[in-house]
């Protein structure tokens, strides 16, 4: 798994259960229930870089579109609503992507 190291599959699994239903998705309670929220910001960095799967140095809409399924692959996709959401949440210099350091920021927030 590639988050092994930094989250647990337990917390993964409670985590993704939370977000079953269409617009369920609360980036806060997702980072919190998996763990992220705790971890060292240089774990929050390697996560990003898994998120990241294009390695452009952003995540963007469509990154972001799937960040469910990089948690496990039989995870649904956010709705537009609620990738639009996140997406506003974490992109606080407005360039439509999130960085690493938005990132950071919004798992620590």
């Amino acid at each position: 798994m590639a988050f092994s190291g930094i989250l647990s599959e337990a917390d993964i699994s409670a985590a993704l259960k939370s977000t079953e239903a269409k617009d369920s998705f609360n980036y806060k309670s997702f980072f919190a229930k998996s763990g992220l929220s705790s971890k060292s910001l240089g774990e929050v960095k390697k996560v990003f870089e898994i998120l990241d799967q294009d390695k452009s140095g952003y995540i963007e809409e469509e990154e972001l579109k799937l960040f469910l399924k990089n948690f496990r692959a039989d995870a649904r996709e956010l709705t537009d609503s609620e990738t639009k959401n996140f997406l506003s949440a974490g992109d606080s210099d407005g360039d439509g992507k999130i960085g690493v350091d938005e990132f950071q920021a919004l798992v620590k927030a």
